[in-house]
Formats: structure tokens, sequence, C-alpha cells
């Protein structure tokens, strides 16, 4: 199936450069009991155990994601009207829960100049409120639903056409990249692909040009040879930053199988777990506790230091983008990805996910230390060990 023109990663391909004006933001207070100002109220240990972890979503934007296609629709597509945070948006991220995003996409190789520009230019445009995350150092800046951190990242390598880009890149911000989207390209294969090759001798020194400098390889979207070689040749941690268990999913090509995922466990990694429905399960219903099967099944699989959190959606997930934008995205992809009539789970598909998912977490018996380091600790610590060249 051809790749519509609306998907994630091709959404951008003839837009205009990026630029907004600079905006001050209101400080958001929470209550004791409740998040925002909505009827859903929360346990006192669930509030204590989030306020208590700085919270890591691996795969989430921070602009909604019916911008991006509102963009994709429109006569004169701007880069800055895709990616654009306004204040109201702002308040939800910080009232989240979340602490430090990563806000990546699939992209060509020559929209990624312009779209680290633009991940840029938050921290100018709210500099008391998002700060560009490249060390564990700037984790101390943050402060819980005053001022989020965000990773600049790309769901895909392609704008790497020299090992040397890679420098570029990394000078730029970039500190993580997932070798392949969903097809080949130089350096592997990816999830669609009908033949996965593995990674090439290009991929290979990529590979290793991204760990002398610590900048975090990713696989979500690989092939699974792909995946697996990426396990092997690399040096350091070989993130899986938002992907689920493919035992669980009916064989779902865009989650990972067990040899994967206890790849990812023998190298001290981290998987996050995506609240995308047809990643999830291919039967109904599928709700956020179908979400912690999966994080039960990699904890019981290599242990619960090697799962956390990528959402792999904005604040309200998919299903609030119009049509015929929702139309078009799904369109986007090939019949593998089998797509349904929602996206996203059910109770996982709001602003305050992350209370829910604790609260699952309890009731399914975890104890706090645990939660912590699904919620964010985790990835906390193997971005600490890729980090640092």
């Amino acid at each position: 199936m051809t790749q519509s023109k609306y998907n994630r990663r091709s959404f951008l391909r003839g837009v205009a450069g990026a630029g907004a004006a600079a905006v001050a933001m209101p400080m958001v207070n929470f209550g004791s009991f409740k998040v925002f100002a909505a009827d859903t109220a929360y346990s006192t240990r669930v509030l204590d155990v989030v306020n208590s972890v700085q919270v890591f979503d691996m795969l989430s934007i921070l602009s909604p994601f019916k911008h991006m296609m509102t963009a994709a629709f429109s006569k004169n597509p701007k880069l800055s009207d895709a990616f654009e945070v306004k204040r109201d948006e702002l308040d939800v991220l910080l009232a989240s829960g979340v602490d430090v995003f990563h806000p990546a996409v699939g992209l060509g190789g020559d929209e990624a100049e312009g779209f680290i520009a633009r991940m840029n230019a938050y921290a100018a445009e709210y500099p008391e409120h998002l700060q560009r995350i490249d060390s564990l150092e700037d984790l101390k800046t943050l402060k819980k639903g005053e001022r989020i951190g965000y990773i600049v990242g790309i769901q895909n390598s392609d704008h790497f056409k020299s090992v040397d880009d890679v420098n570029q890149f990394y000078y730029m911000g970039q500190r993580v990249s997932q070798l392949t989207y969903n097809s080949q390209n130089l350096i592997g294969s990816g999830s669609t692909d009908r033949v996965d090759g593995g990674i090439s001798d290009f991929g290979a020194a990529v590979v290793a040009r991204m760990n002398e400098l610590g900048m975090a390889v990713d696989v979500s979207h690989c092939g699974d040879q792909t995946t697996l070689d990426a396990f092997e040749l690399s040096k350091k941690p070989v993130l899986i930053t938002h992907s689920n268990v493919r035992a669980l999913a009916e064989g779902h090509v865009r989650c990972k199988s067990d040899d994967a995922i206890r790849a990812m466990g023998k190298a001290g990694s981290v998987m996050g777990i995506t609240g995308v429905r047809n990643f999830l399960s291919a039967k109904e219903p599928t709700t956020i506790e179908t979400l912690v099967d999966h994080i039960d099944y990699v904890a019981k699989l290599v242990g619960i230091e090697h799962v956390g959190v990528g959402s792999d959606m904005d604040m309200n997930g998919y299903d609030d983008i119009p049509e015929p934008a929702y139309s078009a995205l799904k369109a986007g992809y090939k019949s593998s990805y089998g797509f349904r009539d929602k996206i996203d789970a059910d109770g996982f598909d709001h602003p305050k996910r992350i209370f829910d998912l604790a609260d699952r977490m309890i009731v399914r018996g975890y104890s706090d230390d645990h939660i912590r380091l699904v919620l964010g600790e985790n990835f906390k610590r193997v971005l600490g060990d890729i980090w640092v060249a």
C-alpha cells in the first residue's frame, strides 16, 4: 500500500520554515486531590507516587496531533503551525503529571533540520516552562507542574547521509534517533518491510558514531533483524521508546518479539509501552488494563527495571482528529497496521492518563517503588548510561 502524504512521516514534505513569537505563560497549580478542574479524583497514594518521580513519556508530541493534520490539509502548510503549542495546551502539558517528553515524529531526511529548529524554538518561546534536555544535569531544572523538559529526537535516520551527519545533528540538539521508520533506508529495514536484511555496513558505522557521541539508538519501528542487529552492534543500551509485546498483540509487526525483548533486557535497556489500540490487542475491549498487561509481560520476562511508558500520542490521543484527516492518517500506513474504528486504548486517551496508569498498577499490586521505575526512573537511568560520551 502506498504511503499517504498525510501520514506522520510525510505530512511535512514541502512545509515551509518555522517561527513563533515568545509568549509568557502563567504557572499551573494542582489541587490536593484533583488534577485539572475535572471530576475525576485520585487517591492520595496515586498523587503521591506521580508527584514523587520525574515521569518520562518517551514518545509523545507536545502539540496536539490535529495541528499537524490541519497543517497537512491547508493550502500553505507551515511547520510553525503544525507544531505550535498554544497557551492553553501548555497548561494541559504542565498539569499532565509528565515531566519529560520525547516529541519525535517520522520524517524524511530533508525535513530534519527544520523540525529540530522548531523543537529548539520551544525553549525560546516558553523559557520559564520548557527546557530542552541534553543531559541528566538538565533534569535538575524541572519542577513538577511548573517546568517540563523535552528530548529532541526523530523517528527515522534518513537525515544521516554520512556518518559525520550524526555529529552535526548531535550538536544541533538531537539526543535520540530511531534507525528506521517502517520502511527500508540506508541503515536498515522497517517493521513493515517484506524482507529484513538487518543493519548495513553504513548503519553499523552510524550506530558506532552515535555510541561515541552519546546519542541514543532507538529501534521502535525497526524490523526484527534490524532490531536484533542494533542490540548486537551497539556498545551502549538500545532504546525501544514506544512498542508493545507481539505475543499479546496477535503477532502485530510493529510490536517486539520475545527475542527482541530479551535482548533489550540483557542490554540493560528499557521498552516504552504505547497506548495505540492495534499495538495492544486485535480484540475488544482494548483498554488501559490491556496496556498494563503488556507492562506485566515485560516485567515478568526481563524485569521491572526494563519497562516504561512511550504513549505514542499527544495528550488527547488520535481519535479527536477531525475528518477527513483522521481517515487519511489511517490510510497512510500499510494494511499490516490493522487499524480499527478507534486508535486509542480506552482509558488512556486523555491528559490525566499517567495518574490512571499509576492507579491501575496499584490495583495490580505493584509497589510504589516499582511504579516509579515504570513511570520514569527506568528511562532516566538508561539515558544516563547512553548520554555519557
